[in-house]
C-alpha cells in the first residue's frame, strides 16, 4: 500500500528557529498524516554558538523526534563575501538533502540568508515551500531576503494583519496566505511562563548578576549596511548600559556579517573595565530565557524579541537603530538612534515607567495547531503565478 503521509521537512538554521517553533514541531509530530523530517543547518551548527544547554539534534532526539539531518555548509569568517559564499554552498547542500529525502513540502521561518538557500534549492527541485513570518518590513537586508523567500514560497503564515496584506499585495494567492498569529507569543503564553526563574551564574562570563534583583537584558545584532560603524556603535551602546548603573545580561550577537566586530568590543570591555555589572551570555533555551526576559526592567538593542515577545510580556524596550524599522510595534517600545545621551535617557525613562499593559498585537489562539493543520492538509502546487 502506498504511503499516504505527507513528507514535511522543517528547516532550522538558528537556535532561535528551534526556540520559537518547537510547538509547531510538536503539533506536526502528533499528526498521523505527516512524516516529519527536520533539517538543522547554518549557524545552528556552529560550535561557538552552542552553550552547554544545547545541541539541537540532541535536544530533538531527546524529545522523541526522528529523521533529523544536519546540513553543514558554513564558511568560516565574518566578511560579506563569506556570507554570500555560505548562502551559495547552502543551496548545494540543501539540494543534496532534498534529493535524498524527497519531501513533499519544505517549511522555513524568517529571513536569514541560510533560509534563502533552502528555499532556492526547493524551488528549483519543484518542491512546495511554506514560509512562516513573511510580509514584515524592517530596515535591513533581511527585508529583501524575506520578500524574496515569499516570492519563492507557496504557503504563507504571516504573524500579523499588515504583514498578511503585504503578502497578498506581492501577488500571492490569498487562499494560501494566513494570519494565525506569532508562534513566538504562543511559546511565551503556553509553555515558558510556567518555568521557574533560574540563576545564570553557571553560564557566561563577566559580572555576577543576581536575577532576583533588578537587571537589564541586551540583544544587539549587526546590521548588514553598518559594518564599518559597528565597533563605534557598540561602544556607544555598552557605555550607555554600563553607565545606567543597573546590572545587565548581554547576549552574544547572531552569526550575521559583522558579528565579530561587535564581539571584539564586548571582549575588550569585559577585559578592560574593572568592576562592571554586565554578564555576557550565549544562547539559552526558551524555558530558561523567557522567565529572565519577563522579569527584566528593560530590553535594549535591536532584536525582534523587543517588538514581539516583549509586547506580550509588557517589558519596556529601547529599540536602537534601523534593524527593526517599520515593524509593527506596541506602546512598550521607545525608538532611539546611536546617540549616547539619547540611549541613556531612554533607558532611564523605560526603567521608571516599568511594565506596560500586555499587547495582543502578535497573538492569536491555537497558532501552532492551525499552522500544522494547513501544512498537513492544504493541497500543494509548484507552479506559481502572480495573482
Amino acid at each position: 500500500m502506498a504511503n499516504t503521509k505527507r513528507k514535511v521537512c522543517f528547516v532550522i538554521t538558528s537556535f532561535i528557529h528551534y526556540s520559537r517553533n518547537f510547538l509547531i514541531l510538536e503539533e506536526l509530530k502528533k499528526r498521523k498524516d505527516v512524516e516529519l523530517y527536520i533539517a538543522v543547518g547554518g549557524s545552528a551548527l556552529l560550535s561557538r554558538s552552542i552553550s552547554k544547554f544545547a545541541r539541537i539534534k540532541s535536544l530533538l532526539g531527546a524529545e522523541g523526534y526522528k529523521n533529523i539531518h544536519e546540513v553543514f555548509f558554513n564558511v568560516e569568517g565574518d566578511a560579506l563575501v563569506v556570507k554570500a559564499k555560505t548562502a551559495g554552498l547552502g543551496i548545494v547542500e540543501f539540494a543534496s538533502l532534498f534529493s535524498e529525502i524527497k519531501p513533499d513540502l519544505v517549511v522555513v521561518r524568517g529571513d536569514r540568508f541560510e533560509v534563502l538557500s533552502a528555499v532556492t534549492a526547493a524551488a528549483y527541485m519543484n518542491i512546495s515551500v511554506a514560509h512562516i513570518e513573511g510580509g514584515d518590513v524592517s530596515g535591513t537586508l533581511d527585508e529583501s531576503v524575506r520578500h524574496a523567500i515569499t516570492k519563492l514560497s507557496h504557503i504563507h503564515f504571516a504573524t500579523n494583519e499588515p504583514a498578511l496584506k503585504r503578502i497578498v499585495q506581492m501577488g500571492e494567492d490569498k487562499n494560501y496566505a494566513f494570519n494565525f498569529g506569532s508562534p513566538d507569543i504562543e511559546v511565551v503564553k503556553k509553555i515558558v511562563l510556567k518555568s521557574k526563574l533560574q540563576s545564570v551564574s553557571e553560564t557566561g562570563s563577566g559580572a555576577d548578576v543576581d536575577v532576583k534583583k533588578d537587571y537589564l537584558i541586551v540583544l544587539y545584532h549587526p546590521v548588514h549596511t553598518d559594518i564599518s560603524k559597528l565597533r563605534a556603535q557598540t561602544n556607544v551602546l555598552i557605555n550607555a548600559v554600563h553607565d545606567s548603573g543597573i546590572p545587565a545580561l548581554w547576549f552574544w550577537p547572531n552569526e550575521d556579517a559583522g558579528a565579530e566586530e561587535i564581539s571584539h568590543e564586548l571582549r575588550k570591555f569585559n577585559d578592560e573595565v574593572i568592576s562592571h555589572k554586565i554578564r555576557f551570555m550565549r544562547y539559552m533555551p526558551p524555558e530558561k530565557f523567557i522567565p529572565l526576559l519577563s522579569r527584566a526592567k528593560c530590553l535594549i538593542g535591536n532584536s525582534s524579541a523587543g517588538l514581539k515577545e516583549c509586547s506580550y510580556l509588557g517589558v519596556p524596550v529601547v529599540n536602537i537603530g534601523s534593524r527593526q524599522n517599520n515593524r509593527l510595534q506596541a506602546k512598550n517600545v521607545k525608538n532611539v538612534s546611536y546617540d549616547y545621551i539619547e540611549i541613556k535617557k531612554a533607558i532611564d525613562y523605560q526603567v521608571r515607567v516599568g511594565k506596560y499593559t500586555s499587547s495582543d498585537l502578535y497573538f492569536s489562539k491555537n497558532t501552532s495547531k492551525n499552522i500544522a493543520i494547513k501544512l498537513a492538509t492544504l493541497p500543494l502546487y509548484t507552479q506559481k503565478k502572480f495573482v
